[in-house]
């Protein structure tokens, strides 16, 4: 196909069939890395039955090691959305609650960075702003590796925390939410029309925890959609020019998110489904008394081991969600 006469002359089509190319070349690698690990363990399997107790230990762990990788490559093959193999784009905002809040969506930021440092993605900042006193108010991060937008859309929704505040002299229970939105980058491949007579563009001085992070300059960039109302942020860079290229692609990712929302509800009026997005219609509950539990309340995957849980593992959550988004 790409030695044909034409092939490059059109880059948008030619960079999305390369894209899905390379996506079925790593299934398939995949596929054979599992047949091998099989082979392995079916001569362990041989050795053991011919009373090699030695290969016992060998054979459970070996056991063990290739029933998770089956179970990521089956989770692996979910991902066949368009955007899937995308990179993320991932907001994180505080809900009401004041300090409480802000350093729950700084857990959250935590949580997710734990997760990422663990599967070999990248994370990079995009947008801050930091609480008043401690934790975050919102965050805009970059997830950068292969498949990160179909393993992250997941976490879509609002999260709900319940522990007794250590900001609460009193030590009462108190329930925070943080609410999480995750779009897929898109690149030149992708074309989304937008009109300049429908942006506001503003720019202003850079956020920061101080020293030499702290701009100086306007180099942070707004850009206002009209006539939807988005907003974008970008104070990655110290460059005007380059927050604003980020910023105009961060807009195209949430313009087509958009059209994929309205796509998703206009399938759930013709279904007859009516769901209501707001504070209260939490995805996932985080309790850390009077027990310890962490549930999802939209396939009911829970896990008891919290610490665990805000050190990054939510692969039970994710994966779960996955299957269950194939089902319903």
């Amino acid at each position: 196909m790409t030695m044909e006469e034409n092939f490059w002359n059109d880059k948008r089509s030619s960079s999305a069939i390369i894209k899905e190319m390379n996506d079925e070349k790593e299934i398939v690698a995949e596929f054979k890395k599992l047949e091998s690990e099989v082979g392995e363990e079916e001569v362990l399997i041989d050795f053991v039955e011919m009373g090699e107790a030695d290969f016992q230990t060998e054979l459970e762990e070996k056991h063990m090691i290739l029933g998770k990788d089956i179970d990521h490559f089956d989770t692996r093959l979910l991902l066949d959305g368009e955007f899937d193999s995308n990179n993320a784009i991932v907001t994180i905002h505080s809900g009401a609650g004041g300090t409480e809040a802000c350093d729950w969506a700084d857990m959250l930021y935590r949580m997710y960075s734990r997760w990422c440092n663990e599967k070999k993605y990248k994370i990079s900042e995009m947008d801050f702003m930091p609480g008043d006193s401690v934790g975050i108010k919102s965050i805009t991060f970059l997830v950068e590796g292969r498949n990160a937008y179909g393993y992250m859309k997941s976490e879509k929704g609002i999260h709900r925390l319940v522990r007794i505040s250590p900001f609460d002299a009193n030590k009462k229970r108190h329930t925070s939410f943080a609410s999480v939105e995750v779009m897929p980058e898109v690149d030149e491949s992708v074309e989304v029309n937008i009109d300049a007579g429908d942006l506001r563009i503003d720019t202003y001085r850079a956020s920061g925890a101080g020293g030499q992070h702290v701009n100086m300059t306007d180099s942070a960039v707004r850009i206002t959609h009209i006539p939807t109302g988005i907003v974008v942020t970008c104070q990655r860079e110290r460059s005007q020019l380059n927050n604003r290229e980020t910023a105009m692609k961060m807009l195209k990712s949430k313009l087509i998110e958009l059209e994929m929302k309205k796509k998703e509800e206009e399938m759930k009026r013709i279904q007859g489904e009516q769901s209501e997005i707001g504070w209260g219609n939490q995805i996932r509950s985080y309790v850390f008394q009077p027990y310890t539990l962490v549930k999802d309340h939209r396939t009911s995957a829970e896990s008891g081991n919290i610490k665990a849980v805000m050190d990054g593992d939510i692969d039970i959550f994710i994966n779960t969600y996955l299957r269950w988004n194939k089902t319903k």
